[in-house]
């Protein structure tokens, strides 16, 4: 039996476990399934439907069989998603790799610090010395920014791990597949006979 004491603390956490209060809070989550439109069902996008439906034909055949044709558009459906969800971390990695001016967050913060720093501790007429101005117009190259890109996206790639699960949902469409197969070859041995 829960005390008195146990159920108010139980419904503080749950109203306080609730989400976001604030408006902008409520937008920035209401945006998190549109950034990357992975939580969309495949046949949502017109292109990837055409996707499945051609890997579909391809598993199938010539089969008509309306079960294995079920199953040969769940694998597809499958597969064609599980392709769609590998592809984003690429797709960010080699977005901020293309970008010959990509800098860290963090980075930005520390060089606006300094950069406010120093106008603050000098007159205007005063010019920065040349050691601050290439700190402050410098960008990581080759290497470093293969390394502060991974620093920077590591959540954000983490994120997507979430999505992952998907390809059980493949592996268990080709095993169904794969039992009817063997009951249709079953069944036309033992027609055979």
């Amino acid at each position: 039996m829960t005390s008195e004491r146990k159920t108010r603390a139980n419904r503080a956490n749950a109203e306080a476990s609730t989400g976001p209060k604030t408006t902008r809070g409520r937008s920035h989550t209401a945006r998190n399934a549109l950034r990357h439109a992975l939580s969309l069902p495949v046949y949502s996008d017109p292109v990837l439907s055409e996707e499945v439906e051609a890997l579909a034909r391809e598993i199938i055949g010539a089969d008509s069989n309306p079960e294995r044709q079920e199953l040969a558009h769940r694998i597809a459906e499958a597969q064609i998603d599980l392709r769609r969800v590998r592809h984003v971390p690429h797709q960010i990695l080699s977005q901020a790799l293309s970008d010959p001016d990509y800098e860290s967050e963090g980075m930005l913060r520390k060089k606006a610090a300094l950069a406010i720093r120093i106008l603050r501790r000098s007159d205007l007429d005063t010019p920065m010395s040349n050691e601050v101005m290439e700190f402050l117009s410098s960008k990581p190259v080759g290497p470093n920014k293969f390394a502060t890109i991974l620093a920077d996206k590591v959540l954000q790639l983490l994120a997507l791990d979430r999505y992952e699960p998907r390809l059980s949902r493949r592996k268990f469409a080709i095993r169904a597949f794969d039992a009817a197969t063997r009951r249709k070859l079953m069944s036309k041995m033992n027609c055979g006979d």
